[in-house]
């Protein structure tokens, strides 16, 4: 390479993309079907499957360029769970099999509409290919097989992604982090060195024990730099180091706002594909009706006719053409590149080193919410490899970074504010005094029953599941946003309920079996759970 193209290279900086998949862990045998299930089947369509879909495609091409994928234990679970796997393919099924009516329908509609379902028909048709065929069903084993050939680095993230800082007891913020990891191994084969921390919420308290659990580095967002002690020399364009030893890297808020603002970001474009209006509300209840969970209650299908258009009510939407979304998105993706490279030129020159961009973001949003989010992606990796602009991972980043400099990061979040006003308001402030109370308890269980066997060993285990699952962050978020509160408040209320009977239970000598088997079959995540990882007086790894 000339010096030309050293000094090019130099300028066009480095971008670590991370992809954060998430759902929290919806599963519910004890009905035929359940329609919160469907957050699952629609990401598995929209975003998971297109993404792996264009990461072999990447591959296969040769093309440089690796970015991060977090996973977390819930979604793993599910993903891998016989159960929700039989209903995704039974879903998979009904949607090709309308696909296929909605190709008859729109025989004599207007010739954008004929185009727009048989998109859809050529889409779900090859989507049951692609996973069937050629992944078997096993999209962990997918991500697996790219994380071993080099092509990402999927980062840990704690057991049910619970927000770490208001966790009150230590015990439970071990036993978030530790089992997170431990899923992690038995998922994906390696112990990981990146932990992506739930909504990126950092505290030193946090921070200590994702070090005693082999942690080299983690995400955060920019606010835990920028206010960090002392002040970044290089901002948010190069990670720091800990007093802890670990590597923090920081979220660059342009790169962010490029692609989430709901005014100025890329997926608010006119020729994008419209989410909030949906086949599953605008057909007539007797064509769609066995589409649906249940006959009498409407939901998203997944075949979207209408394009973004404008500010316009939704009755007024102009029909989706999918080529012209597409090419779009690949104009987008270009301008996302050159964006960075020339915000580069700029940076570099005035921190005489080459910056890095931190750009993390929910998977869901590529494919799902952007529903040419994978375009995107696919478009900007093959771009960016004939620009100079380089795609690392964290650990091909540090394998060749200077000196970092050392800081203390500030308590932050990626949240409203860069606080943790998401998750701690009037509106579920009242989940706090409970979760803490079950926590403590469930510490003082574990160090009480430290040798438990037989169906003591199976009710302390389930009580440490049931507990876990309760923690999740995404049950406040819910309540914050006033959206299926009734849902996020039964199963926090539930949980907490399952817990306290089983400690009951437990307590009096006096479980019963056939309440503590319906519990382990419908919650049945960490099929591996030890629940003295609660118990105060354990050995922790590094001590």
């Amino acid at each position: 390479m000339s010096s030309a193209d050293d000094n090019r290279q130099s300028r066009a900086g480095k971008l670590m993309l991370i992809l954060h998949a998430h759902l929290p862990f919806v599963r519910h045998p004890e009905y035929h079907a359940f329609l919160e299930e469907n957050w699952l089947f629609e990401a598995i369509t929209e975003c998971y499957l297109p993404l792996i879909r264009a990461l072999r495609r990447i591959e296969k091409a040769g093309t440089p360029g690796r970015i991060t994928f977090t996973v977390t234990p819930t979604l793993a679970s599910m993903l891998t769970d016989a159960v929700l796997s039989e209903r995704y393919l039974h879903r998979l099924n009904k949607l090709c099999e309308l696909s296929d009516f909605e190709i008859k329908r729109t025989k004599e509609s207007a010739q954008a509409m004929q185009q727009a379902a048989g998109h859809y028909y050529r889409r779900f048709n090859h989507l049951r290919s692609f996973y069937l065929d050629e992944l078997k069903g096993d999209i962990i084993g997918a991500l697996r097989a790219l994380q071993n050939s080099g092509r990402i680095e999927i980062f840990a993230c704690s057991a049910t992604h619970a927000l770490l800082p208001l966790l009150e007891s230590e015990s439970s913020l071990r036993a978030q982090i530790k089992v997170g990891i431990d899923s992690h191994k038995s998922m994906f084969g390696v112990a990981p060195r990146g932990f992506w921390m739930p909504e990126c919420a950092y505290s030193p308290d946090v921070e200590k024990i994702l070090k005693q659990n082999g942690i080299e580095y983690f995400i955060t967002d920019s606010h835990a730099v920028l206010h960090g002690t002392p002040l970044p020399k290089f901002g948010v364009y190069a990670p720091v180091e800990s007093n802890l030893g670990c590597k923090v890297f920081a979220r660059d808020p342009k790169s962010s706002k490029q692609v989430w603002s709901a005014d100025t970001g890329y997926p608010g474009d006119p020729l994008y594909r419209e989410f909030y209006r949906d086949l599953g509300w605008d057909a007539e209840i007797d064509y769609v009706g066995q589409y649906l969970v249940s006959h009498e209650l409407r939901h998203d299908l997944g075949f979207k006719y209408h394009r973004i258009t404008g500010d316009v009510p939704l009755s007024d939407k102009d029909i989706y053409q999918p080529e012209s979304a597409a090419q779009q998105a690949r104009r987008h993706a270009h301008h996302f590149v050159d964006t960075r490279i020339e915000h580069a030129a700029l940076l570099s020159q005035k921190l005489q080193r080459a910056p890095l961009f931190v750009a993390p973001y929910d998977a869901e949003l590529f494919g799902h919410w952007w529903y040419e989010g994978p375009v995107f992606i696919e478009e900007m990796v093959n771009y960016a490899a004939g620009t100079g602009l380089e795609l690392v991972t964290a650990s091909e980043y540090l394998k060749d970074s200077p000196q970092l400099q050392p800081q203390s990061p500030s308590v932050s979040s990626w949240g409203y504010n860069g606080y943790f006003e998401n998750w701690l308001n009037g509106s579920n402030d009242w989940i706090y005094p409970p979760l803490h109370s079950a926590g403590n308890s469930m510490s003082e269980l574990a160090g009480k029953y430290a040798d438990a066997s037989g169906l003591l060993l199976r009710a302390l285990n389930q009580a440490a599941r049931e507990l876990l699952l309760a923690q999740s962050s995404d049950w406040s978020f819910i309540l914050s946003t006033g959206t299926m509160v009734d849902y996020a408040r039964r199963r926090v209320t539930g949980h907490l309920e399952h817990f306290e009977a089983l400690k009951t239970m437990i307590e009096e000598d006096n479980i019963e079996e056939e309440f503590l088997a319906r519990l382990e079959n419908r919650n049945n995540i960490f099929p591996d759970i030890d629940y003295r990882v609660f118990a105060d007086n354990q050995v922790r790894a590094g001590e």
